[in-house]
């Protein structure tokens, strides 16, 4: 992380707990001898945020835009053995038990620094942003924990006891309205982007935007509360009139300021803060533009061994006009070795399914490089995803696009042709009179077009109740129709079913917690 968490590894150390989160208390200096001052709450609070990361990469360091969101953007190369990357695991997977242990961990950091933040003799306005960056962070592991698993064990006290363990799963419609409600207080006592120099922090739109997503979500599969559609709008505007927030120009300068360690918090407003390269004492670097990246075998130009391969499906939804979005997010290149260095080497038109994802691009970066780990953030929610989300939500509350709803969408696109975004364009703009069904369609393509490789599309697809049936129709349209040498890659989509809407409840937390039930189909 370049600028608030440099700290990190110390209030990692200060907030460790023991890998089974629901069951052990945290194992550092008692709470009654610590939050003394302003120092250890803002050490604490570190120790919440470093666990978006996770040196185990189960987290936004990789997981969470690669092997644990595996959609119809991407495949991955060289599968020879069933595994979560072509979706086959049980309650046993590692990954699965690691990423929930993880974002444990961080309600329970959570929990503890909420029990303790009024000790510390401060200014009121700094403790009260302590607080509601605290309450947040413990409400978004929660919407990423529901999200994931259903509903889960909803426990907002710290860990006193191994009693603490035996709590059975919180319905979910209870699990949503306390993260909304902790999320609706957390707005009102966070900073301004402003006060920031940075976006590694949540502020007041960072929030707000968030909402948003959430109340989608909670329109969406499986409460099916259409109400929130309401509140989502609601909530995508505060963004959009705050004046805070705009979308950068030039579409793949968004990834390059990434690489570059350049903040835009214009564009971005809340990303993943990584630190190093896992060279020397910090351990908060990210594989972002390596597990994600451009096939190359030169570390001096930045290595990665290509895992992710775009489908043609996704390639072939940018058209024939939206090429500069197309050629960024899909990198028409890879890098080949000659002799010591390495040759970028552009594919043919033929060679759709062995592209890589572009975003974040490993050239760019600007620090020391090492093989597999970087200091490149990872942007949780932009600008662009708030216009689209506005958009989606005009079209349910009005029951059809409204104007407001076209220029959001329309934003976006205008943007990815190169466009000023605030000039209607005939080549960028979608057409004009659709019905509510169409600009939805639209949307989604917009939506997949616009985010991709930047773990939102599954969580889109479930909460459209399509995921299933669009991974099913994407085998079979590899099986069809892709060149014999990739049609391994429709394995993730033949091996999907009902059950793969959520993950298993991992077996070591029905190992220790008997009040716990596991999802239908493990």
């Amino acid at each position: 992380m370049k600028r608030f968490v440099l700290l990190l590894t110390i209030a990692a150390t200060l907030a460790s707990s023991c890998s089974k989160v629901l069951d052990k208390d945290p194992d550092f200096v008692s709470p009654d001898n610590y939050y003394n001052n302003e120092a250890d709450l803002m050490k604490a609070l570190n120790g919440v945020y470093n666990r978006l990361i996770d040196q185990n990469q189960r987290m936004y360091s990789r997981g969470l835009f690669s092997y644990l969101v595996v959609s119809d953007e991407a495949f991955f190369r060289n599968i020879s053995i069933n595994n979560i990357r072509v979706m086959v695991f049980d309650a046993g997977d590692l990954d699965i038990g690691r990423i929930w242990e993880c974002m444990y961990e961080a309600i329970n950091r959570a929990n503890l620094l909420l029990e303790n933040v009024h000790k510390a003799k401060m200014d009121e306005v700094q403790r009260n942003a302590i607080k509601g960056e605290a309450l947040f962070l413990r409400a978004y592991f929660y919407y990423l924990l529901a999200d994931l698993y259903g509903p889960v064990p909803l426990k907002l006290y710290s860990t006193k006891s191994p009693l603490d363990a035996n709590l059975p799963r919180t319905p979910l419609a209870d699990v949503y309205a306390q993260v909304v409600k902790d999320m609706k207080e957390a707005e009102t006592l966070v900073n301004e982007i402003t006060h920031f120099t940075h976006n590694e922090r949540v502020s007041k739109t960072a929030v707000q935007a968030v909402l948003a997503r959430v109340f989608l979500k909670m329109a969406g599969e499986p409460l099916r509360d259409v109400s929130k559609y309401n509140d989502a709008l609601e909530y995508a505007n505060k963004v959009i009139n705050s004046g805070h927030h705009s979308l950068n120009p030039d579409f793949k300068q968004i990834f390059i300021n990434h690489s570059r360690n350049i903040n835009d918090s214009k564009e971005c407003l809340w990303e993943v803060g990584m630190y190093g390269n896992k060279i020397g004492n910090y351990d908060q670097a990210g594989s972002v533009g390596v597990e994600n990246g451009i096939e190359c075998p030169n570390e001096a130009i930045g290595y990665s061994g290509g895992a992710m391969k775009t489908t043609a499906k996704l390639y072939n939804l940018f058209g024939t006009k939206d090429t500069l979005r197309r050629d960024w997010s899909i990198a028409p290149y890879r890098y080949v070795a000659s002799g010591t260095t390495a040759v970028k080497t552009n594919w043919t038109t033929a060679q759709i399914y062995e592209r890589n994802p572009g975003k974040w691009r490993r050239e760019y970066e600007n620090e020391a490089k090492a093989r597999l780990y970087n200091s490149t953030n990872f942007p949780l929610v932009r600008y662009s995803d708030v216009l689209l989300m506005k958009a989606e939500a005009e079209n349910e509350v009005y029951n059809g696009p409204t104007a407001e709803a076209y220029e959001a969408i329309n934003m976006v696109r205008r943007r990815a042709f190169g466009k000023p975004v605030d000039i209607a364009d005939a080549d960028a703009d979608i057409p004009a009179n659709l019905t509510k069904d169409d600009f939805f369609v639209e949307l989604q393509n917009e939506r997949l077009r616009e985010l991709c490789f930047e773990g939102i599309r599954k969580h889109d697809l479930i909460r459209w109740g399509s995921y299933v049936f669009t991974m099913k129709n994407l085998a079979a349209d590899i099986t069809a129709n892709a060149p014999s040498t990739w049609k391994y890659a429709a394995s993730a989509g033949n091996n999907v079913t009902a059950r793969n809407v959520l993950f298993p409840i991992p077996i070591t937390e029905l190992t220790i917690n008997d009040k716990i039930e596991q999802n239908e189909g493990y």
